[in-house]
């Protein structure tokens, strides 16, 4: 959840799954859903995912890139009846909820086609002292309307295009001990986010490692981060605490976020065993 002390703050529920096959090629599926507002105000996203991770190239072919492709649906709700309007205010009475108001919806509810595509590179070279990684998508390329938001507008009424870029490097200080400093530039329409940060992971023996950071938001938020790698599993909690001006209006309650994570470990050695995959 964000901002608990504003009335129904936003709240996020996500979960993901994927997996790789014998065939370089990778499979995923996504399921997020958000709520916020005194007006029901609802957006589910669904997506699966394909990822080929065939591109290999310079020595020892640990150049790694991985092209994927996205495609899902996504749903737009809003309770209309939960909604307050100036036509149902009287400067006298006050607030009357059953004031008639002349505001409609061209539709409540609407679900749309989305899609979406990326590509990632990174240095897979094991002993190296530090491994690069980048990557970059887009959203939305199919430019899905929006009915609940009608405009005769095509641009106004359609999903602006977002896009994601992000990279890093891990700094391997040793067997047991690695920072990985990245950062992470998103777009979408006008509005822009810049978000960097560094993660720590310290291993402690064969079944766990620790992991620690944090991360500044540009002009936004700071948020620490804390988890644990215990056998199959990682959770891991942050804090999101506003440095902006919304600060003074959520009183510096802020969002805190927890994860779960389970990743099944392969008993047949491989060269992907050795692949230096990094956490985003």
């Amino acid at each position: 959840s964000q901002w608990g002390s504003i009335s129904n703050p936003f709240r996020t529920v996500g979960v993901s799954f994927d997996t790789r096959t014998n065939k370089n090629i990778a499979l995923g599926v996504n399921v997020q859903n958000q709520s916020a507002g005194d007006g029901g105000f609802n957006y589910l996203t669904a997506s699966a995912s394909v990822a080929y991770t065939g591109v290999k190239f310079g020595n020892d072919l640990n150049q790694r890139l991985v092209l994927a492709v996205q495609a899902g649906m996504i749903n737009r709700r809003v309770d209309q009846s939960k909604f307050k309007w100036g036509e149902q205010w009287n400067p006298i009475t006050g607030y009357n909820p059953n004031n008639a108001i002349s505001e409609t919806f061209n539709t409540t509810s609407a679900t749309a086609l989305d899609m979406g595509a990326g590509a990632m590179y990174y240095d897979a070279t094991p002993d190296k002292k530090s491994n690069i990684f980048g990557g970059f998508s887009v959203y939305h390329i199919n430019r899905p309307k929006d009915p609940i938001v009608y405009s005769s507008s095509a641009e106004l009424s359609t999903i602006p295009l977002r896009f994601v870029l992000n990279g890093g490097i891990s700094f391997n200080i040793s067997e047991k001990f690695n920072v990985v400093p990245h950062v992470l530039y998103m777009q979408q329409g006008n509005a822009k986010e810049i978000m960097f940060g560094t993660y720590v992971r310290m291993n402690v023996n064969e079944e766990t490692d620790f992991l620690f950071g944090g991360y500044y938001r540009n002009k936004d938020a700071v948020a620490p981060y804390a988890g644990i790698d215990y056998k199959n599993f990682t959770i891991g909690v942050s804090y999101d605490a506003n440095i902006s001006k919304l600060g003074a209006m959520t009183r510096n309650v802020n969002s805190f976020e927890i994860s779960f994570t389970y990743t099944k470990r392969s008993t047949d050695k491989s060269i992907f065993d050795f692949i230096r995959c990094p956490r985003l």
